[in-house]
């Protein structure tokens, strides 16, 4: 009974789910592609491109999208998201039950085998999610398993979690790409961030550092061989570029595509453009550690200084204003939660400006050369300017940004969460609970009251009341002014139409296993 409730609670609780995340494409061969592609050899292969380098390969030392692109083909979870439903389908896991409120047991598929020959069963889920938690290895994405209590081995494909209390999204937390398993041999005797060793349906091949990633099919996958034959990554930092390699067919598919670049996507021949609404939410972040952005003044006079309609109408779709945190494609979502906050009101800005002495204190906005981060920067240093504050832009490259963000070295800065888990609890634990300043926290939000307002959204299986308190929690760090919702984003991907099975879920994932290319 516990069982079934539990898991019909939890998959009710999934609704449909960008940090988005960059070398001059001039040495950028042409890939077999479109209608060419393996016109010679009948290889399938498949390119893409993006902006920004992968921070790394492995999936317990990073957290941001684009190595999450690589992650998603190089690992498996123990659950996954349908891409189309979004509930959450059992992956690595045959059966599972709750024997109680605090106990899981997981029963693992048998024969499943890493990359490196070496067997996935109950000791290398129980290795990994330990290394997750380990606080020496001070993973980023740790607060997905922050309830786990232990990780018992029953028997070689038996493991069994238990939370120190009841814990609402933890199958949803299970199929979150960090919570992929990793070789433990791999793991220990090299760097999985630069040689990754999964189990998933393709291998690693190479990294050209600011260049490309090169994956290869996996022959033994469980589930079957995969279509394609080898995978390509190019970082492209001139998404232009991309672009007309999208166009030409150097390249099949562009995911998270910025906004500007939309309307050319939509005039090419023989190209699809799919926008559809997700979870991820784009803001504008105040250190939370610093003053004046400490002060909840400032941080209203801000607000209210941001036309975020004027932004909103130059992504082309890519996106929608929303004044909640929690984004409508989001668990915990509630309508009424667009009147929380503080709308443009120039005058009303102008006049806390000049009360508060705040046209006096120079501000930097920290922003990644990319995207939508971009066009954020330059609408909202415009109209803070106009406004009366002083304001300059600090733009540096993704992995360098994500660095200084988490380390607090900077006074504002526009970040992205792509909300994986589409659950409004693992949007606010992560990224305003104190547990998790110096991690993903990057406002440096503390605040106990707050903190316990999470907590218990965390801790009850009572969907309605995590509703309740999800909605509380909303309008408490609206109101409290922490971020600034810029947009919540609809997903975007250009693929060529020669490329079949291409599905990118409302939280920005996607599995090319089932992809197969038109010859």
């Amino acid at each position: 009974m516990i069982l079934k409730f539990l898991r019909n609670a939890l998959l009710a609780a999934v609704v449909s789910l960008f940090i988005t995340a960059c070398s001059d494409d001039s040495d950028v061969e042409p890939e077999a592609s479109g209608d060419d592609a393996g016109a010679d050899s009948g290889s399938q292969e498949i390119a893409f491109a993006t902006s920004s380098d992968a921070v790394g390969l492995s999936p317990i030392d990073t957290n941001d999208s684009v190595s999450a692109y690589m992650l998603e083909q190089l690992y498996d979870t123990l659950f996954v998201h349908n891409p189309e439903t979004m509930e959450i389908e059992p992956h690595l896991v045959d059966t599972y039950e709750a024997l109680d409120d605090t106990t899981w047991e997981f029963k693992l598929k048998e024969d499943v085998l890493f990359h490196d020959g070496t067997p996935l069963n109950a000791e290398a889920v129980k290795y990994t999610f330990e290394q997750l938690l380990d606080e020496e290895r001070a993973a980023p994405r740790a607060s997905l398993l922050e309830p786990v209590e232990s990780i018992e081995v029953e028997d070689e494909y038996t493991v069994v979690i238990n939370t120190k209390e009841p814990y609402g999204p933890l199958l949803a937390a299970l199929s979150h790409v960090n919570a992929s398993i990793v070789s433990p041999e791999a793991d220990e005797s090299g760097d999985i961030m630069t040689e990754p060793v999964g189990s998933g349906p393709f291998k690693f091949d190479s990294w050209a550092s600011s260049d490309n990633i090169v994956l290869t099919k996996n022959e033994d996958y469980f589930k079957g061989v995969p279509e394609l034959d080898k995978v390509t990554m190019h970082v492209i930092p001139e998404y232009a570029s991309a672009v007309g390699m999208l166009e030409t067919g150097q390249v099949d598919f562009l995911p998270n595509i910025p906004s500007e670049h939309i309307p050319r996507i939509e005039e090419m021949e023989e190209t699809e453009l799919d926008l559809t609404p997700g979870t991820g939410i784009n803001y504008l972040a105040f250190n939370m550690e610093k003053e004046p952005f400490n002060n909840l003044e400032f941080r209203k006079a801000v607000s209210h200084a941001i036309d975020r309609d004027e932004y909103v109408e130059q992504l082309n779709g890519a996106g929608i204003k929303n004044n909640s945190i929690i984004g409508p494609e989001v668990f915990g979502y509630d309508e009424s939660a667009q009147e929380f906050g503080y709308d443009y009101d120039m005058e009303e800005s102008q006049k806390l400006i000049e009360e508060n002495g705040f046209d006096e204190t120079p501000i930097t906005l920290l922003v990644a050369n990319e995207g939508h981060f971009v066009l954020m920067s330059e609408i909202v240093q415009a109209q803070l300017m106009e406004a009366g504050f002083d304001v300059n832009i600090e733009m540096m490259e993704w992995g360098a940004f994500l660095e200084e963000a988490a380390a607090g070295n900077y006074e504002m800065a526009f970040v992205s969460w792509a909300n994986s888990t589409a659950d409004g609890s693992e949007l606010f634990y992560p990224n305003l609970h104190s547990d998790n300043i110096d991690a993903t926290n990057r406002a440096r939000y503390n605040n106990e009251a707050f903190d316990t307002l999470v907590e218990q959204s965390r801790t009850t299986i009572d969907q309605d009341e995590r509703l309740d308190l999800l909605h509380e929690i909303n309008e408490f760090a609206t109101n409290d002014a922490v971020w600034v919702p810029m947009h919540h984003t609809n997903v975007s991907v250009g693929y060529h139409e020669s490329v079949n099975n291409l599905r990118i879920s409302p939280n920005t994932s996607f599995s090319l296993y089932e992809i197969s290319i038109d010859e």
